[in-house]
This record gives structure tokens, sequence and C-alpha cells, in this order.
């Protein structure tokens, strides 16, 4: 899970590049980087943090140019802990390319070998996204002619590319003297939008937010497998390079992932969870009367329009329960102290009495491991509910996921091998609703009729690139990152302004 843009203007790009990074801070707030390019001359600069932590005045006067590209990351392969595979990336050679990547790489173990063995490159970190600048070099290399690159070579390029690799991925490159180049995978799986060109400025995002943030309108999404180019001048060219693209967005990124005011897809997120809301208003009517909940109450942030638009629906009382404590920040370990673990108490406080006698209805956006569902419920007793139900705007979250969501291994999701009741006993609330996975597919393909399918695969284990077995799950899972207690805290519940309601 990472937020990427891309951007040509013609005056400096650096404050327009950060500012559209804070817009992204929700996709990742393990690292941040920004890299422009003047002259044919890279500048770059990236490190570990939140955008706001790594950029100062001294770094942003070190990114001239009037053409550059930025990253928020969130590690779900390679080394959480290395600042070097903070992105952007950068290869020297044979024209000078820096890439930023969202989404993950599936056979990226097989393209390790063939990079050393075939191609004559060399690695030399953990992460997926140094291999596709990799393979993106090498296929550039080849399909320029006489060493002058053309924008019909970038976009055999980029048809080889998509030949080769497999998995997820929304790609912003930048081309020394050239421009930059963005391209999605034959699946769309994750998201990646371009504006409408104006005054010589044109800018590709993973979220439309980005770049209304900054003063663009927003053209369209790049549809799968399709690549765009921007040169130096702000003007846009487009090319489909893939042999089969189908578009199968990733459903995650509507439930959860997404900023409510972004588009993708040509689907408003916004009006995507109030749907969601609605389909589950559905499902609780079946399993808890009504009139035996007095209120129905948000877990922050973004199962809020979920929430209300169910309320709505069943004609049911909409409460803020809880308030988000959006200044937490790390824990210190001084001397003598043990490790200690950061409890959601400290992100979330109750407002008691809008649970003091009162059965209550929770609504969350998703529940994967249920430590926090548990705790939460918890919080609620404590605050005097007499009942409290928990309905999840999404269903089950059964099986991991491989497309670039930092999702737990399969034995660590509560819904693993479970069925709802022993989810319910583990997180101890009295009555557990989960949105039908059916009744939510068919939610989003109704507000675009042009999108037949979705990847589901966290909930239904159908992983729509159809090269997954059990054996690259669990590869990918001992690749997965582990973050130790003493991490900083990452999570949306400590994020500043993740959501705007």
């Amino acid at each position: 899970m990472c937020g990427i843009v891309g951007m040509v203007n013609q005056s400096a790009v650096n404050q327009l590049i950060y500012d559209a990074l804070l817009l992204l801070q929700h996709r990742g707030q393990d690292a941040a980087g920004i890299a422009t390019q003047m002259d044919r001359k890279f500048f770059m600069y990236k490190a570990k943090g939140m955008v706001r932590d790594v950029f100062r005045t001294r770094n942003m006067r070190a990114l001239p140019g009037n053409c550059g590209l930025g990253h928020v990351r969130y590690p779900t392969a390679g080394n959480a802990n290395s600042e070097e595979e903070a992105q952007p990336f950068y290869v020297n050679a044979p024209f000078g390319i820096v890439l930023v990547h969202n989404g993950n790489l599936t056979n990226a173990h097989a393209l390790r070998a063939e990079l050393f063995e075939t191609d004559h490159r060399h690695i030399n970190t953990d992460s997926d996204t140094e291999v596709l600048l990799n393979v993106l070099a090498h296929e550039m290399q080849r399909a320029a002619s006489n060493d002058t690159l053309t924008v019909p070579d970038i976009f055999t390029a980029v048809r080889q590319v998509h030949r080769r690799v497999r998995g997820s991925y929304a790609v912003i490159a930048m081309i020394a003297g050239v421009g930059i180049l963005a391209f999605r995978d034959p699946n769309g799986i994750r998201p990646l939008c371009i504006s409408k060109p104006q005054d010589g400025m044109a800018a590709v995002a993973s979220e439309s937010v980005a770049l209304e943030g900054v003063g663009l309108t927003l053209d369209r999404d790049l549809a799968p497998g399709e690549a765009a180019f921007i040169d130096l001048q702000g003007h846009v060219q487009f090319e489909q390079c893939a042999d089969n693209p189908r578009l199968n967005p990733c459903l995650f990124e509507y439930v959860y992932l997404a900023r409510p005011d972004s588009d993708l897809d040509d689907i408003s997120v916004y009006h995507a969870r109030l749907k969601m809301g609605e389909a589950l208003a559905k499902r609780v009517v079946s399993m808890v009367p009504p009139d035996e909940i007095d209120a129905v109450i948000p877990i922050p942030e973004s199962s809020r329009p979920s929430a209300m638009q169910l309320a709505h629906v069943l004609g049911l009382p909409y409460r803020e329960g809880f308030v988000k404590n959006r200044y937490v920040g790390r824990t210190f370990i001084m001397p003598g102290q043990a490790v200690r673990k950061k409890s959601v108490r400290q992100k979330l406080n109750v407002v008691n009495s809008e649970f003091k006698d009162r059965n209550v209805l929770l609504v969350d956006d998703s529940i994967v491991r249920g430590t926090t569902s548990k705790e939460i419920i918890q919080m609620a007793r404590d605050a005097g509910a007499r009942k409290v139900y928990l309905a999840s705007a999404a269903p089950p979250v059964r099986y991991p996921n491989v497309y670039g969501i930092d999702m737990p291994t399969q034995q660590e999701l509560v819904a693993h091998n479970r069925t709802i009741e022993e989810v319910r006993e583990i997180i101890g609330c009295d009555a557990l609703i989960y949105q039908d996975l059916d009744q939510l597919k068919t939610a989003i393909c109704e507000l675009n009729p042009a999108i037949s399918n979705v990847d589901a695969s966290c909930f239904d284990g159908v992983y729509v690139t159809g090269d997954i077995c059990t054996e690259d799950i669990q590869r990918m899972q001992d690749e997965r990152p582990r973050q130790t207690e003493d991490n900083d805290d990452t999570s949306r519940l400590t994020l500043p302004n993740a959501e705007v309601q």
C-alpha cells in the first residue's frame, strides 16, 4: 500500500509534489521520497517517516526542477527498517530513470534470477520496486533505436514489461531529459489517474484528491494496461500496452484504503461507502431487530459514511461515541522500562453518555486481526453499554492479500478457518454482522457498469492474476516486513486527518 504522484510543470514542482504527498499520506506513513529533474540531472531526497517530518526547508531547496515524482510508503515486502528501500529508486543506465511503484509483484523472486542470469543487471535490495525498475530499464534499452529513445520506444518497453511482470503495479517513472511515464497493470488492481493538461502542467497520482489538491482537474483513470507519457512541455500521449487488459480493481480500496473524497475508476469512494451501508443495513435487519438498537456508532474513521447510511436506512439514531486522538506519537522506551505496546485506548476515547444503558450497534469498515475490535467492544461495555453489536462493512477477511496491501498472515486473520460465531465469541460482541460479498460486489459494480469484476482475494481467496499458489502465498508471507513493538505506530488510528468526512 503506497501513494505515488508524478508531475510536469512550467515552474518548480517540489512544493506541489510535497502538497500532493500530504494528501496521499493515508496510503503510507513508513517513508517518503521526492525526486526532481533539472537539466537532465536528478535530485532526490527520501527517508523514513511521514511527509511533514521527512522534508525540511533545506531538503526542499535541494529539489529544483520542473519535473518530478513522489512516494509515500507502507512496506508490504522487503525490509521495513531499511531506509535504502524507501522510494524513489534510481538506475543510471540506459537513459537515467527514477521510478515509484504502488503494488506488489507476485513473480519478483523469479524476475530477480532472470535479471541477473539473462539481463545481467544487479539488484541490491529486497524491494520488488527495484526489480520492476530494472525490468523497465532493460526493456527500454532493447526498444531504443540507435540509442535514441522515442515515445513509441517507451510504449514498446512497457508492452514488454507487461509480458514479463505479474502482480499489481501502478508505476510512475521519470526519464532524464525526456519526461514522465505512467502505466497500470493489465488488471488495473491498483489505482492511477491523470489530470487534464493545464497551462503546461499535467500530473498523475494514485488518487484524484492529490490532483485536485494542487489545483488540477481530474481527466480520467488510466485503463488497465494503459501507459501515459507526459513530455517536458506538459503534452500527454496514451497507448494501450497490454495484450488482454481487463478491469479488476481492488475491492479493499473502496472499503478502507482510499480517501472518501477521491474518485477511483469513475466511482466516488464516498458513494461506494454509502452503498455499503445500505447493503449492510439489510444484513443487520436479518440478524438484529432494529427496535433492539438504540444507536448506531461508527468506529473512526473510514466507517462513517457506511454507518450514517445504515442508520438512515433503518431509521436509527446516528451518534459519535468515539473521539480519535490525532496526536498520539511514538512510545519512548526510557531506561528501566519494559517495551509497552500501544493500546487502542490511547488512540480512541469514549463518549460515555452515548453508551450508558444502551444497546449500541458499532460499525467498522472491516475486521482483520480482531484484536482492535475486541478492545473497542470492551471499551463500550466499560462505558455502560447493555449490549454491543458489531457490523462490518466488509465481508470476513479470510485470506492474505498478495497485491500490495499490508495484510497479516493467514494465521493472524481472526476469520481464517473460523465460523462467524467463533469470531463473535473471540471478540466478545453480542451479535456480529458481516457484509455479504456478493452484495458488496454488486454495490460497487452498479456505480460503474464498466466494472464486471473486482479483486476480492482477501475475502474469497480468488486471485485475479491467476498465478498464485499456496507456495507463493507462503513465500510472500515469509518476506512480509515484521514490525517490532518499539517501532513507531503508523496505524490509521494514529494518523492525523487520515480521513476527511
